[in-house]
């Protein structure tokens, strides 16, 4: 039997309907602060502006020219943050090596930290606070399993990646929700069993086509959080899709994946942060 592509346009079109009631009612409004114009920041913008206008949601873009300086970058980040007229606040990082995000990371509303930046809100996260504002590829990831009607309690995870933007929140996310967690990383010794015993593998370490059919059984449910370029200079996740596919229960590709519903999250966190 051909495995389940969990599909990432799916997950945004099935939240869509509800974005926009919410949108409409409430009118919020995303600032994005935006240094320089990298090639990366400037897809990721055109593509939130792309979702947002779809939702009927304003987005303010402010950009800062790439030789700014410490000073002004921090007085122009306090006068983007204090402004009441944005429910969310979102910083492009990395910053260009001259500058430190210091400043913003500790100065920022935790109320309109709609990525999680703050300090705040990642100890939310930790201590299983559900107002506090998580990450929006942990939770993208969350949404996707929920769309396919994976139900995440009693079974065993794990999680390839340890990074503070994703495979730590994303675990405390999922053992909010009863799941059994391993967090994975270079050094775990017997890589390949632990994820082969997993019911589901979240595949976040950053490296190209790294989950290959060793790693994984005939009722592997596989979520591809990797985003990076194969031998071709071609995007692909951290799992050997074309190899991997064949041989389990479900899986999500890359493009069309995860990232593909990360946009639609940040509306929803935006329309939180409007709610309060």
């Amino acid at each position: 039997m051909a495995a389940l592509i969990m599909k990432g346009p799916e997950v945004s079109a099935g939240m869509k309907d509800s974005l926009i009631t919410e949108a409409a009612k409430l009118k919020p409004v995303l600032a994005i602060i935006r240094v320089g114009a990298r090639p990366d920041d400037l897809s990721y913008e055109r593509g939130i502006i792309k979702r947002f206008d779809s939702l009927g949601i304003k987005v303010k873009v402010h950009e800062l020219p790439e030789n700014i300086s410490q000073q002004e970058f921090n007085s122009e980040f306090a006068k983007i943050n204090s402004d009441s007229t944005n429910n969310g606040v979102l910083l492009f990082r990395p910053l260009p090596e001259s500058l430190s995000d210091n400043f913003a990371v500790n100065t920022i509303d935790p109320k309109k930290d709609i990525d999680c930046m703050s300090p705040v809100n990642l100890a939310g996260v930790f201590a299983g606070d559900k107002e506090s504002f998580a990450p929006c590829t942990p939770l993208a990831v969350m949404e996707m399993l929920k769309f396919y009607g994976i139900d995440l309690a009693g079974k065993n995870i794990a999680i390839v990646g340890r990074s503070l933007i994703l495979g730590r929140p994303l675990a405390m996310l999922m053992l909010a929700e009863n799941a059994t967690v391993t967090i994975c990383h270079t050094k775990t010794r017997n890589l390949q069993e632990v994820c082969k015993r997993a019911d589901i593998i979240i595949a976040a370490a950053g490296k190209a086509k790294m989950i290959t059919p060793v790693y994984v059984n005939e009722n592997s449910i596989i979520v591809d959080v990797g985003i990076n370029l194969d031998e071709n200079n071609k995007l692909c996740g951290d799992v050997d899709f074309e190899r991997v596919s064949p041989v389990v229960k479900a899986i999500s590709p890359v493009p069309g994946g995860v990232g593909a519903v990360t946009t639609s999250i940040l509306a929803k966190n935006l329309i939180k942060a409007a709610k309060r």
